[in-house]
């Protein structure tokens, strides 16, 4: 069995899933770095396929970028420009190639966390 990769993506400000937050994985070895894929949340703040699956799951260091300024512009939540988060980067290692990884990411304008889910 190969592992994958997922996210899901909760806006807590407003107590609801962020749907339509545009969503960038690299994989990253030494200055290079390679985008992998380029997806949208859906309406349950998912992505609506794994962001790494199976086929090209491998053991490495990811980057999974949240474009949240595009979606708190859109939602109403963006306050002044420059905004204090835009672009959230989250950098992670995978060592288990046959595990599943799930990166989610919690955001409100002016905060937000991660974790290794599952």
């Amino acid at each position: 069995m190969s592992g994958y990769l997922s996210t899901h993506v909760l806006d807590t400000a407003r107590g609801c899933p962020a749907q339509g937050l545009e969503v960038v994985l690299f994989r990253l070895a030494g200055e290079q770095r390679v985008e992998l894929a380029r997806m949208r949340t859906n309406a349950d703040g998912r992505t609506d396929q794994p962001i790494l699956p199976a086929a090209d799951f491998a053991t490495g260091i990811y980057e999974l970028v949240f474009h949240a300024g595009d979606y708190l512009r859109a939602t109403g939540q963006a306050g002044g420009e420059p905004l204090f988060l835009d672009i959230v980067p989250i950098r992670f290692g995978i060592n288990d190639a046959k595990s599943h990884y799930h990166v989610p990411l919690l955001v409100s304008p002016y905060g937000m966390s991660t974790y290794r889910g599952s």
